[in-house]
């Protein structure tokens, strides 16, 4: 087996796209606005997919289609930044609401900022302490 990509289930296709590449400025590498997939490189060969959630419902559930419901998180997206304070100041510049401000973690080396995207999905931003 080999690791291929994280692919987020969205519902709004479109305001997801342009988040992922307009606001946080990922290389889209394959997919357009109006369309029901997109990947983005997120460093290296790491991939981060977007799929609408109803086309993957009706593959799973035989048919039916239903509205992906948050109860709580279950996933967190993680990126390594080189300075989460200016990344912070930058993503909020472009309108992201961030849940914290950047804060050291020193039990776990590093220093993180958490946000959601348009589909609530939770990211931390996160540079090594030095």
């Amino acid at each position: 087996m080999k690791f291929s990509n994280i692919r987020l289930l969205v519902n709004n296709f479109d305001k997801c796209f342009t988040f992922y590449n307009d606001i946080l400025g990922l290389e889209c590498n394959w997919g357009k606005l109006g369309e029901n997939y997109a990947s983005f490189t997120v460093g290296g060969t790491s991939v981060l997919a977007l799929f609408k959630a109803e086309l993957m419902s009706s593959a799973i559930n035989k048919g039916e289609v239903r509205e992906n419901e948050i109860l709580q998180d279950k996933i967190a997206i993680i990126i390594q930044v080189d300075n989460v304070d200016e990344t912070y100041t930058s993503l909020q510049d472009k309108g992201v609401i961030f849940l914290t401000e950047p804060k050291d973690m020193t039990a776990w080396g590093i220093r993180v900022a958490h946000f959601r995207d348009p589909e609530n999905n939770l990211f931390e931003l996160y540079s090594d302490l030095l």
